[in-house]
């Protein structure tokens, strides 16, 4: 099924001229309508995907192939910048946007000889773990219609769980990547901070935004990052890193590494499907060579703090000029919480970084002894849509901070992770497994990722298809 091809096979039949990038496109295009009940894609870009397929088309058959996305289509969170494509970063503020320049990240997939499908579905400013917009609709999980995709960039998680593309891009402050990724039974890559350029992106919090690739393989999440990372002048954050190549850490030998499991109790309590599925992927990478031993993460519950209380003033310090012209065009979630933003004190901030620096030293020498540590992505699987409260370790307890308790942490101290498909629960909803590298060394993530990958099945899974409507 082209739908569900990975880039790297799709690349490889294109460059053969087996495969025509215009007819993918095409047969993607079809399925991203036959899909609209996902609301997945805000913007369908679909008289610009087919002139550059075209174009690719005829480049290759010129002798001039850019590379392993050259005609490949791909989409990104319509948090992104696309010069003359409408760009809503999920708000009623911009819902008719039209930018009149392209982020790097766009530039850079263009560059490689990408084509764009569209702009997905995102939470409201990317502030939120839902997917439900109150402007857009909610985005549908393609596992079970009546659940959460995760988000906030959900558009991109469902998509590619449901062959709308073999790849997006999202973004992730607090999971954004991963979540979705674990709820849709794909992969997230979260790269280090500044490993990818955030230029064009417009932000939710500046010091923990990080871009990165949702897609169906370890590897194809490898491939394009490859091809949006790098040094970009416009961004200071990637000033200066060399790019390694991520595609050949796919292949990497695994044997002998050190993995710390974190069995804190943060981390430890989760869903019986999640702990279930979580035991057996750690029983899978035992089996592979690597070694695991508990280990704490520091001061969990601090770091959860310190990240809310660095995210809510940054999140709000951005936002004020159309808080005080324009509040009635927010969402009633996301003005709560960009006005609670606005009551943490700079004395309250500052305190939170200093907390941030110190959690950052003691997850590095964490790291020192070890490649890696690994948890559930989620402790739960996807709620129900409009479900704010599951029950966790037998109490009931809010939804949304359950969702985003673990994956929180990584970003305050920017480290590469990497949520992959590891089982399902009773109810065949997926489960994914979190890989957290030291800095800036994705590597050894898609090494580690891409062996447990080889030796699972849980990547080959596909939700279930519609029924198909009958003609009225």
């Amino acid at each position: 099924m082209l739908d569900y091809a990975s880039i790297a096979d799709l690349g490889r039949r294109i460059r053969a001229r087996e495969l025509s990038p215009v007819a993918l496109v095409e047969d993607l295009l079809g399925r991203i309508e036959r899909r609209r009940d996902l609301n997945a894609f805000l913007t369908v870009t679909g008289e610009l995907a087919r002139a550059e397929a075209e174009e690719a088309e005829r480049e290759i058959a010129a002798g001039r192939y850019r590379g392993p996305l050259h005609g490949i289509p791909l989409s990104l969170k319509d948090l992104i910048d696309t010069r003359g494509i409408r760009t809503t970063y999920g708000s009623r503020i911009f819902a008719d946007h039209v930018p009149d320049r392209d982020a790097t990240v766009a530039t850079r997939l263009r560059n490689a000889g990408a084509v764009l499908l569209g702009k997905t579905a995102l939470h409201e400013f990317a502030y939120g773990v839902t997917n439900n917009n109150p402007h857009f609709g909610p985005t549908r999980n393609p596992w079970a219609l009546d659940r959460i995709p995760g988000g906030s960039s959900g558009g991109a998680g469902a998509a590619v769980a449901a062959g709308l593309g073999p790849a997006s891009i999202g973004t992730d402050t607090g999971g954004s990547i991963r979540i979705p990724a674990a709820f849709c039974g794909v992969v997230g890559l979260k790269p280090g901070y500044g490993r990818v350029s955030r230029h064009g992106v417009f932000p939710l919090a500046w010091t923990l935004d990080h871009v990165g690739p949702l897609a169906r393989t370890v590897e194809d999440a490898a491939i394009v990052l490859a091809a949006i990372a790098g040094p970009d002048p416009r961004d200071p954050t990637t000033l200066g890193q060399r790019v390694p190549d991520f595609a050949a850490a796919v292949g990497r030998p695994v044997g002998g590494l050190r993995l710390g499991v974190l069995d804190d109790p943060l981390h430890r309590e989760a869903a019986p499907g999640v702990r279930a599925a979580f035991d057996a992927s750690c029983d899978v990478l035992r089996s592979l060579g690597l070694r695991l031993e508990p280990v704490a993460f520091p001061r969990a519950e601090d770091a959860r703090a310190a990240q809310l209380a660095v995210m809510m003033p940054e999140a709000a310090s951005i936002h004020e000029p159309w808080l005080d012209a324009r509040p009635g065009d927010y969402g009633p979630a996301a003005l709560a919480l960009l006005r609670q933003g606005l009551f943490v004190t700079g004395t309250q901030y500052l305190r939170a970084q200093k907390v941030r620096a110190l959690i950052a030293e003691e997850v590095d020498a964490l790291l020192a002894s070890r490649v890696a540590l690994i948890s559930p992505t989620v402790p739960i699987t996807a709620p129900v849509i409009g479900q704010d409260t599951v029950t966790l370790g037998g109490r009931s307890v809010d939804a949304r901070g359950v969702i985003s308790r673990v994956t929180r942490l990584v970003n305050l101290v920017g480290l590469p992770a990497i949520s992959l498909p590891c089982g399902f629960d009773a109810e065949g909803l997926p489960v994914g497994l979190q890989i957290v590298g030291r800095g800036l060394d994705e590597p050894s993530v898609i090494a580690i990722a891409a062996a447990y990958e080889r030796a699972t099945p849980w990547h080959l899974r596909r939700p279930p298809e519609p029924a198909a409507v009958p003609p009225s």
